[in-house]
């Protein structure tokens, strides 16, 4: 099993920033993509930001040039700063991180979720 700790949420007037954390634990063999998502009131989750374990990056349209996403692989941990917070962005922000195991086997776990909210 592996567990994700999600930090950083908080609430800023558009145009602030934010930066948020997510740090892997427990029983990790081989990490591939880290990632970010968010869901607002009402909607899907959404893809926010990917990053792989090589480090290419892929970002929703919608936050392109404000947000980037970043990991460092020997702290096991997905970085998400996002600039020029709009209120749009408010939404609770989860990590997601696709492991293999030692065995071969492919899984993905959620993070318990952060609250960004923005205020015009």
């Amino acid at each position: 099993q592996v567990q994700l700790v999600e930090s950083g949420g908080g609430s800023v007037q558009a145009g602030g920033s934010l930066r948020l954390s997510c740090v892997a634990s427990g029983s990790i063999f081989n990490i591939n993509a880290m990632g970010w998502y968010r869901q607002a009131p009402g909607k899907q989750r959404e893809l926010v930001a990917v990053v792989t374990s090589g480090g290419s990056t892929h970002s929703a349209d919608s936050v392109k040039g404000r947000f980037t996403i970043s990991r460092d692989n020997a702290k096991n941990t997905v970085y998400l700063l996002m600039n020029s917070l709009q209120p749009e962005d408010t939404a609770a922000y989860y990590c997601k991180v696709d492991h293999v195991s030692s065995g071969g086997v492919r899984d993905h776990y959620w993070g318990q979720g952060t609250q960004v909210t923005v205020s015009s």
